[in-house]
């Protein structure tokens, strides 16, 4: 069998990294983005469109911010249906609207494409180390495909279900995601305020029902005056929450605990955070109390 042709759409954050763990475990591979340099930053052959891409892949994966804008790569002028082909499979690994993920995926297949929507988890650092989890949706054999493709990035990969389950999966994921480090920001913020030993203070909650991601990962670093940069920024944290609202709605599933991420990255929007780290967060909810920061550095 012919080894397969990547494509990578999208070579931001997530992408880049992505497209160079592929690259590293020498696999052809070429990408695509608006900004021409970042293909050529990253060693990979840069097509010169999104339809040129696809014509020359036999799987295409998507890192992109949200369905808004994977639809028109999609659909629209020189998008990846211009360039379709029956066994080709594309890969949204970006955090899209679970209804729009399998709107597409009957559009494709009607073409004989395949869409698995792999919503990854792990933030840039996982990609960079390729230890990101996937999970996935869409037709199993499909998924099994591009396997060998995704295990160049990620080390774990759960198939969910039918087209669309990968997605809602994702937005669950960074619900929890949003909700902890807020929360774990607030009572940073209240523990620094309070003239508590930071260090303890996590040391006590690391080891106590308080336990999170944030806590175990984010701010023993933050503390230390490392915010981890290069990951999700607030902009995109606020939008990942109110896909997630928005499918609440959808499925008729009560939202009582979307007020604490809303307010709280709502609020690193208004303070001129938006394109800098979800982390920073904690920086605008220090802003209100006075000027707090957790780093003494």
């Amino acid at each position: 069998m012919a080894e397969q042709r990547i494509g990578v759409i999208g070579l931001g954050n997530m992408g880049g990294r992505i497209a160079a763990r592929i690259a590293a475990a020498g696999r052809p591979v070429a990408g695509y983005d608006t900004d021409a340099t970042r293909a050529p930053a990253l060693g990979i052959d840069a097509a010169a469109s999104v339809e040129a891409l696809a014509l020359g892949a036999d799987v295409v994966l998507l890192s992109l911010p949200d369905s808004t804008v994977v639809e028109p790569v999609v659909e629209g002028p020189g998008g990846i249906l211009a360039a379709a082909r029956a066994g080709m499979v594309v890969v949204d690994l970006s955090t899209s609207s679970p209804g729009s993920t399998a709107r597409l995926a009957g559009v494709l297949g009607e073409r004989g494409v395949a869409l698995v929507d792999a919503g990854i988890s792990g933030g840039a650092a996982a990609a960079e180390k390729g230890t990101l989890t996937i999970m996935a949706g869409g037709d199993a054999d499909a998924l099994e495909a591009v396997r060998g493709v995704l295990e160049t990035f990620s080390t774990r990969v759960v198939h969910m279900g039918v087209s669309g389950s990968g997605h809602t999966t994702k937005l669950l994921n960074n619900f929890l995601n949003a909700v902890t480090l807020a929360a774990t920001a607030e009572v940073m913020v209240a523990a620094r305020l309070a003239g508590l030993d930071l260090h303890r203070v996590l040391e006590v909650i690391n080891s106590s029902s308080g336990v999170s991601f944030a806590s175990l990962h984010r701010f023993p670093h933050i503390i230390e005056g490392d915010y981890l940069e290069g990951g999700l920024t607030s902009r995109l944290m606020m939008k990942d929450v109110t896909l997630y609202v928005d499918m609440l709605r959808e499925l008729g599933a009560p939202s009582l605990n979307v007020g604490g991420p809303l307010a709280s990255f709502g609020l690193a929007l208004g303070l001129g955070y938006g394109e800098e780290i979800s982390n920073r967060v904690v920086d605008a909810i220090g802003d209100v109390a006075g000027g707090v920061r957790l780093s003494e550095g």
